[in-house]
């Protein structure tokens, strides 16, 4: 009793230990599919967490995955086809002379033509194998394969284009979060040099140094710096929710790591731009190539079509050669066996006029498929001219910021010490004040814009990898 209530239970928690199992294995597969990205994050990890984890990359990966199964599909064209069948019926065995054409309503029936017609039904049987293999195709199924090897590089292509559009939102997601995080910075800044001031004034005012103008100008300009550091933080709320959705994640669960953005712009380079290897060029050229084997395969489908065929068969009836009825479970066996080795050869000749309709159209295709390359290719070298001088001068104004910024500090200072001294009016210093958080915002949004600048010239040069290698070597002092 003791061995038999372990056998039972040891059926019983069988399935429950499969299902634990299982339940453990899919926790451990979403927690996989969930893991955070380090903190804090650099831009660099940024551009890697999102090419893991978005799913216009997983769904590109599929597509390519499929492409790839289609070339297998293709190939299988070249392995004979078989077929076994097996059937049982119950029939009348009346039979008529005469020529039926090719339909399929009416089941054919074979045997003599009988004096007498009878509606007793009879039972019958029938199975075979038949084996076909196509030993000559003039290259059709080669261009078939060309067409969809061409598919499958189109789908590897689009892939690249999807890795490249998501790693650049993604870095430009990263620094527009940077850049309002630096607004803000000298969005608070500017509040607090305002406040400083305003305080000053009202003392003044209340000693009856200054009118009492001044006061309401400096609240007026501190009113307006506390806008302008609500806009900044709205700002920085919304770029956030935009590199969150690339990353799938939390947007209160985001860390950055500027590294080295904010040390200074990047170095000018201009390397030689090859179009015609970028991944928009390339998926364009592969559908050319994809719409040039479509036609090949309508070049080679107007020909004669040989099958080497092989087939062995049975039949049972329950009908005598006489017309007589056998009776009982007669023609269930098979009682005939019939073997047959054979090359057919088939042309449709009528099929002429469609297959020159429909190379009309693949020639067509690749005609506009061509043209949509060098489109392509002329649109592809106009934004990297472009790119390249918006880099330049990215880097221009980068590199003059640092003046701006001094200037614009002597004049704030200055500013206020001739104000403290009786010698200029209040629209002088709220008007240096501007002066200063301006150049403060464009000396930092200048280096950001530059490294923007240069991930936008490697877009358009399509590999974001020298943007990324650049600026490992500006944190890491090119080492």
């Amino acid at each position: 009793m003791a061995m038999r209530h372990l056998r039972m239970e040891g059926r019983v928690n069988f399935p429950r230990n499969i299902l634990l199992l299982l339940l453990a294995f899919s926790m451990l597969l979403q927690a996989q599919q969930s893991t955070p990205p380090p903190t804090p994050l650099t831009l660099e990890g940024a551009v890697n967490y999102a090419l893991a984890h978005y799913p216009q990359i997983r769904a590109s990966l599929e597509r390519r995955s499929a492409a790839s199964a289609g070339v297998g599909l293709a190939k299988t064209a070249y392995l004979p086809t078989g077929s076994a069948l097996w059937q049982g019926n119950r029939a009348t065995r009346n039979n008529i002379f005469g020529l039926l054409l090719p339909q399929s309503v009416i089941a054919p029936i074979s045997g003599p033509v009988l004096p007498d017609t009878s509606n007793r039904g009879i039972w019958g049987s029938a199975s075979g194998v038949l084996v076909s293999w196509e030993p000559l195709d003039f290259g059709y199924r080669r261009a078939g394969v060309d067409a969809a090897r061409a598919g499958e590089r189109t789908a590897s292509a689009e892939l690249d284009i999807s890795r490249l559009d998501v790693a650049s939102a993604t870095a430009s997601a990263f620094i527009s979060v940077i850049e309002a995080q630096q607004a803000i910075r000298a969005a608070d800044a500017d509040v607090n040099r305002r406040e400083v001031f305003s305080r000053s004034v009202h003392v003044l005012v209340q000693n009856q140094l200054r009118p009492g103008a001044d006061a309401s100008r400096a609240d007026a300009e501190l009113a307006a710096a506390r806008i302008g550091m609500i806009q900044a933080r709205t700002a920085e709320k919304v770029a956030r929710i935009a590199l969150s959705d690339l990353l799938g994640i939390s947007p209160t669960s985001l860390q950055l790591d500027a590294g080295a953005l904010m040390q200074g712009p990047p170095a000018l380079t201009t390397p030689q731009i090859d179009v015609a290897a970028h991944p928009a060029a390339v998926a364009q050229h592969s559908r050319v190539d994809q719409a040039a084997a479509q036609v090949r395969v309508l070049d080679r489908s107007y020909y004669p079509r040989f099958d080497l065929q092989s087939a062995f068969s049975g039949r049972g009836s329950g009908a005598n050669n006489d017309g007589t009825f056998a009776g009982g479970t007669n023609g269930l066996g098979l009682q005939r066996e019939n073997w047959a080795v054979g090359l057919t050869a088939s042309f449709p000749f009528l099929d002429f006029f469609s297959i020159r309709s429909r190379k009309q159209i693949a020639s067509a295709t690749e005609r506009a498929e061509t043209a949509r390359y060098q489109q392509t290719v002329q649109d592809l070298s106009a934004q990297a001219e472009e790119a390249q001088a918006r880099l330049e001068g990215a880097i221009a104004i980068a590199q003059t910021t640092a003046v701006e910024l001094d200037a614009a500090r002597a004049a704030e200072s200055q500013a206020r010490a001739r104000y403290e001294a009786a010698l200029t009016n209040v629209v002088e210093v709220t008007d240096a004040e501007g002066l200063l958080v301006r150049a403060e915002t464009d000396d930092a949004v200048s280096r950001l814009n530059a490294w923007l600048a240069l991930a936008a010239f490697a877009a358009a040069q399509g590999d974001l990898t020298p943007f990324l290698q650049s600026l490992h070597n500006a944190s890491t002092g090119g080492h």
